[in-house]
């Protein structure tokens, strides 16, 4: 029996020629040089966004809830919708950091530091709008099981509370997660900084770090530790976020498909916002030879997929809600279609079922000007998605009497505008003072970590047995 064999070498992950040093300078001058005009503008707009949210929260608490489009019957807005599409955008750190790590992924190296920031942003802007949805914000402390002034508990069966301790775990295990990872990039920054007050900042953040045996073997350690945690968490975040819905008896909700449609939209709109971001950091911070077009197509492939799950799932909500012959379900879907948010309806399906086919195109997942145009059109609709699911089924219930349009107000608006404000500021602040890519995770896939890295004489060997084999050549087993 014979076999033809070819040596296909693996893509390098880093491209360019590249050494440990050169990958350290490259990563490390942002956060140790002084920032570009760039940076102050783009600044000083984000805190004009956030000045903005501000104001819309502070007016909000003084006047109540009745500044909003709120009307009877559609008590939740676009506040609750915010609230679902920020959490959302926050799944992709977890999923490549955690999930990627423990599958050995090495080409999320160069994206999960900046998916790690993202998420906790993310997560920050969320946990705003449950906050100040609840009408008489001053007792928000009650959503927490300590006891109060009234005697009066937490209802634990409410969907609602367990947002609160979903939301607050991720947030938790997240920043963990993301600080661990950061301490031998704060002793590089430590050893590399010029400025005195930069060493002290970065020497206590690094908290001691050395780069012994001892503390890269306490560091793994506690790394894989909090991604074992983190993982049941990208599953388990959004399903409690989707039960907001499920669990009742509103027509277009209540559905046993929320929980899984929820996490591959929630995955679906994170890697999109990865990628919005990424492609932006990667060409104006030069870090075209970490962030390369090989990770960018693996992150479209991704999204291909979750984009497909969630077609998949609106298949599935109409069949299941014609073959179960309930007639509000069914009702509630030909309003989806033909009622008053039909517009809204055929926007997300565009954007959710009709975009993400394009990815299939190797061409398109290869393209940074259509990658990034696609990024922003899946963020547009997964918002459009959130948008149809809480206002169009409340709006149009059991009863038609009861029936009446949703209209955002300015103040619905300027709130959710806010939040760009307060997610750019800190992602603005990340990047001028953090390292955006994981300096030690990238080197330990570059070549040269590698044990048995080749000399130049068995390189030279390995790129001749590269070349084609004849089949009357080929080695006999």
């Amino acid at each position: 029996m014979s076999k033809s064999y070819e040596y296909v070498p693996e893509p390098a992950l880093v491209k360019g020629d590249h050494s440990f040093s050169s990958i350290t300078d490259m990563i490390a001058k942002t956060p140790l040089s002084p920032a570009p005009k760039l940076w102050y503008l783009a600044f000083g707009l984000a805190n004009l966004l956030l000045i903005v949210m501000l104001g819309a929260v502070g007016y909000l608490i003084w006047e109540g809830t009745g500044i909003w489009g709120l009307n009877n019957p559609a008590g939740w807005g676009w506040a609750i919708i915010n609230f679902v599409w920020w959490v959302g955008i926050g799944h992709a750190g977890t999923l490549i950091s955690a999930i990627l790590f423990l599958f050995r992924q090495g080409w999320r190296t160069a994206i999960n530091r900046f998916a790690e920031a993202m998420t906790i942003f993310a997560v920050m802007c969320a946990g705003l709008f449950p906050a100040i949805h609840v009408g008489r914000i001053w007792v928000i402390y009650w959503v927490f099981p300590v006891p109060n002034q009234m005697a009066a508990w937490p209802n634990f069966s409410s969907p609602l509370l367990w947002d609160v301790f979903a939301v607050s775990t991720y947030f938790t295990v997240s920043l963990l997660f993301w600080y661990v990872g950061l301490i031998p990039d704060f002793a590089t920054l430590r050893d590399k900084a010029k400025s005195k007050v930069a060493k002290i900042s970065y020497g206590i953040a690094s908290l001691g770090w050395t780069g012994s045996f001892r503390h890269w073997w306490n560091y793994e350690k506690a790394y894989m530790i909090l991604a074992g945690l983190a993982t049941p968490l990208v599953l388990s975040v959004h399903t409690i976020v989707s039960f907001d819905f499920a669990v009742s008896v509103i027509p277009g909700w209540h559905s046993t498909i929320f929980p899984p449609y929820f996490v591959a939209g929630a995955i679906y709109s994170g890697f999109a916002m990865v990628l919005t971001l990424m492609l932006i950091a990667r060409k104006i911070y030069g870090l075209e030879d970490i962030m390369n077009i090989d990770i960018m197509e693996k992150m479209n492939i991704v999204m291909m997929v979750t984009g497909n799950l969630v077609a998949f799932a609106y298949l599935m909500e109409g069949f299941v809600a014609w073959y179960s012959g309930y007639i509000y379900e069914q009702g509630i879907f030909w309003l989806y279609a033909t009622g008053p948010y039909a517009w809204g309806f055929y926007i997300l399906m565009f954007c959710n079922v009709i975009t993400p086919q394009f990815l299939w195109s190797k061409y398109i997942r290869r393209n940074v000007a259509l990658t990034f145009i696609i990024s922003i059109i899946v963020n547009v609709g997964m918002w459009f998605e959130r948008f149809i699911i809480a206002v169009a089924s409340l709006a149009t219930d059991f009863m038609p009497s009861n029936w009446d349009y949703y209209s955002p107000t300015l103040w619905d608006i300027l709130t959710y505008l806010g939040t760009f404000g307060l997610f750019f500021t800190m992602f603005l602040l990340f990047l001028r003072f953090l390292p955006m890519v994981a300096i030690a995770e990238v080197k330990g896939v570059m070549p040269q970590a590698d044990p048995h890295n080749y000399d130049d004489e068995t390189k030279e060997f390995i790129e001749s047995k590269a070349k084609p084999v004849v089949p009357e050549q080929a080695e006999t087993v």
